[in-house]
């Protein structure tokens, strides 16, 4: 085509056309007039650009063969894809390791306390009631489980199940501000009531308010009526903090729970409760204390010096 003044004036056309178009499209969102022709462009020319890609490339692979070497070239990408399929298959790997892991502490505290367990995984974490803090668990009616049973991993306890579905179940987690347990302390048996504080330490009220109680202490769930919706023995965490009783009639503790909330995937729920009450059986080991290295100084006299053994003599 000629530079004429009527190409010049039919350019100019064309390009306020576009604008045009392009504006309106912008104000429609996603009812745009012209959204109907985009999708039918992207049907046409899609398959196009595909085709054109996958004819590009290859050429583009070649141009980078012949000038580092088409030997190097094939050997590098055969590499990379070799790397790939390892690291996918070492990430498998782990995560396998690491729910066999957790299966195995699972099992190992249901046989400890004598839990009837349903085993199951976390799928979903979130604000499934509002802003609580819950999980939701692959495992529902249809599997025995019900509301207000409790759910534990192999560190302790995890929560209750609030809302049961046919093939899923939501807990309420013990971190929750509205999450309540019975708690009993290890050894010395004094009782209280843990409760959720988000991601901040549970908050523990001692019923006896002149109760000895140190950092490092244990608790485990006392058990409700019926055992539900706490079964007695669940290891709940360890006291981080006491504060001073102030004459007060009740004591409040700190206490770190043993689970980590923010880690779970493999989770039981206690379909059937034990005929006896555990007490402190399953709560871990208590780690030994590492012994304080002491070191032994020894001083030698020196020797005397040589003018002083000749006054001497």
């Amino acid at each position: 085509m000629r530079d004429t003044r009527e190409s010049r004036l039919l350019l100019v056309l064309l390009i306020a056309i576009a604008f045009a178009l392009i504006t309106v499209d912008i104000r429609g969102g996603e009812d745009s007039p012209v959204d109907g022709a985009r999708q039918a462009a992207a049907t046409v020319f899609g398959p196009i650009e595909n085709g054109v890609s996958g004819a590009v490339d290859p050429i583009g692979n070649a141009v980078s063969a012949v000038r580092e070497s088409g030997d190097r070239h094939d050997r590098l990408a055969e590499l990379e894809r070799e790397n790939a399929t390892l690291k996918a298959e070492l990430g498998s790997d782990d995560r396998s390791r690491s729910r066999l892991e957790q299966l195995d502490k699972l099992l190992k505290v249901s046989g400890q306390g004598q839990y009837g367990i349903k085993g199951a995984q976390v799928i979903a974490i979130g604000a499934a009631q509002g802003f609580s803090w819950t999980i939701t668990i692959d495992a529902g009616a249809d599997d025995g489980i019900e509301r207000d049973m409790t759910v534990l991993n192999g560190d302790g306890l995890v929560g209750r199940v609030t809302t049961v579905g046919p093939g899923t179940a939501t807990v309420l987690l013990a971190s929750d501000p509205d999450f309540t347990v019975g708690t009993r302390m290890e050894a010395t048996d004094e009782l209280g009531f843990a409760s959720g504080q988000g991601d901040r330490p549970l908050r523990v009220e001692l019923l006896n308010g002149k109760a000895e109680i140190k950092k490092g202490d244990r608790l485990v769930t006392f058990g409700s009526q019926a055992d539900k919706p706490f079964v007695p023995g669940v290891p709940v965490g360890v006291v981080s903090r006491v504060d001073p009783s102030g004459g007060d009639l009740t004591r409040t503790l700190s206490v770190t729970p043993f689970v980590s909330f923010s880690k779970l995937d493999v989770v039981g729920v206690v379909v059937q409760a034990p005929e006896k009450d555990p007490r402190d059986t399953v709560l871990p080991k208590k780690p030994k204390p590492t012994p304080t290295p002491t070191v032994t100084v020894t001083v030698t006299p020196s020797a005397p010096a040589d003018g002083l053994n000749q006054q001497e003599q």
